[in-house]
């Protein structure tokens, strides 16, 4: 359960004072004070599970557990893995098992990338949206729980619905609640705070003392397009951490 369930949700730090992100926060503030899905979109690395993590952080589940799946990699195995299993509902089920929904009983559970969730699950996880039951795989018995869900998407759902590949009436539940995050090109204004922050963060764990980033690389860093958005300059500010030797940033610019 340690493994699975997430509760340091104090390390998730959301960096920046541009207007778009602002906006972002205040809608997020917002929601938090209700039960009501979220359907948080947006491309990928621009920090949609950072807003999921804020907005469980200020709810009335703040002390309950923050559970996260990720639909795009879970597969196959996606039923077992959220719902659980009873002992024999498989060959390779030698014991029950308890799903990732009963462990954020109480609490908030983050679906990642819901677009993949798979069709013929979708009115599983409806019921448990307007009823709170399911069965666990291979079970007859029904069980309740009492969660908060957050999901997040890159891909445009109200298409997906129109191409048949998600059903519209999990839509209407999810799309009470949007919040569009801005890709980083879009807030520009954070960059530099951002690459401070996270200059800070790998230098203190590889015990370095970086004290300024040159002009010319913080130049680079503004121009640039970032379509990996905050996740790809946090790999590129680790990166550069990783090639200084003294307390001025060297970045490898050819990258950029």
């Amino acid at each position: 359960m340690q493994e699975q369930v997430d509760l340091n949700l104090g390390s998730e730090e959301i960096i920046g004072e541009s207007p778009a992100l602002n906006r972002v926060l205040a809608l997020a503030k917002k929601v938090a004070r209700s039960d009501t899905p979220v359907l948080i979109a947006g491309e990928p690395g621009s920090g949609k599970e950072s807003v999921a993590r804020a907005i469980h952080r200020v709810s009335s589940r703040r002390n309950e557990s923050f559970v996260k799946v990720n639909c795009a990699t879970t597969g196959a195995g996606l039923e077992s893995e959220l719902f659980g299993y009873e002992k024999g509902a498989s060959n390779g089920a030698a014991h029950e098992k308890t799903g990732r929904l009963e462990l954020a009983n109480k609490g908030t559970l983050f679906l990642d990338e819901i677009a993949q969730f798979p069709l013929d699950l979708q009115p599983k996880l409806l019921r448990v949206l307007k009823r709170g039951e399911f069965e666990r795989q291979g079970g007859a018995r029904t069980s309740r729980v009492n969660v908060r869900l957050i999901a997040s998407t890159r891909q445009d759902l109200k298409k997906w619905v129109a191409k048949n590949r998600f059903r519209e009436d999990l839509y209407d539940q999810l799309k009470a609640a949007p919040i569009q995050v801005p890709p980083l090109r879009e807030r520009r204004e954070d960059i530099l705070m951002l690459a401070r922050y996270f200059v800070q963060k790998f230098a203190r764990r590889m015990n370095k003392h970086i004290e300024s980033i040159p002009p010319e690389t913080m130049d680079a860093l503004l121009n640039h397009h970032w379509p990996g958005n905050v996740r790809q300059l946090e790999s590129f500010i680790e990166r550069s951490v990783i090639l200084t030797e003294g307390s001025t940033l060297r970045a490898p610019l050819s990258e950029l």
